[in-house]
């Protein structure tokens, strides 16, 4: 049973961004979930013992940023250090960017970067889950398909695989 997350952990993992009075810090997150299209809902669950925790809590807004396989090495870094000690864009030698609708930075080594703001936190107090509204999305053009990083337990990651596409068999409706 506790072998359960290896099949179902629901996407690629992100490092989410925060900023709060004058500091900033990364978290790697592996559990998240598309939740809504309009408006874009995010559900995330973020551990009350992590440094972000509070951050996004207390400011509520975040980034979620999309690595890639680039920065593998960056992601296990960012998931093993917590902020409360090291400034993790310094320490990882990433770029923080200027996002346009919060004020939480952007991580421009990313593929992609979601600017999102707290939308409900009802489930926050007993779930430690946050359900966050997509307010702007940066997306690089190319790749398309981006390796992400899929995490699966004990320290294995898995990457994306080829691309399977079966547009023509769903109903328009439905895409």
């Amino acid at each position: 049973m506790s072998q359960v997350r290896r099949y179902l952990e629901p996407g690629p993992v992100v490092l989410v961004s925060s900023k709060w009075q004058g500091r900033t810090n990364i978290m790697t997150m592996g559990w998240h979930m598309v939740l809504e299209f309009t408006p874009a809902l995010v559900g995330c669950l973020i551990s009350s013992g992590n440094h972000s925790f509070g951050m996004i809590r207390d400011s509520g807004e975040c980034v979620i940023n999309l690595p890639t396989t680039a920065l593998t090495d960056e992601v296990v870094g960012i998931g093993n250090t917590t902020g409360a000690e090291i400034d993790k864009f310094k320490e990882f030698g990433l770029t923080p960017g200027k996002a346009r609708q919060v004020a939480a930075p952007l991580i421009r080594e990313c593929h992609a970067n979601f600017e999102c703001r707290l939308y409900d936190d009802v489930l926050v107090d007993r779930y430690n889950f946050f359900i966050f509204e997509v307010v702007k999305a940066h997306v690089t053009a190319s790749p398309e398909h981006p390796e992400t990083l899929h995490y699966t337990g004990d320290g294995v990651f898995m990457v994306s695989g080829r691309i399977i596409d079966r547009k023509a068999l769903f109903r328009p409706w439905m895409l």
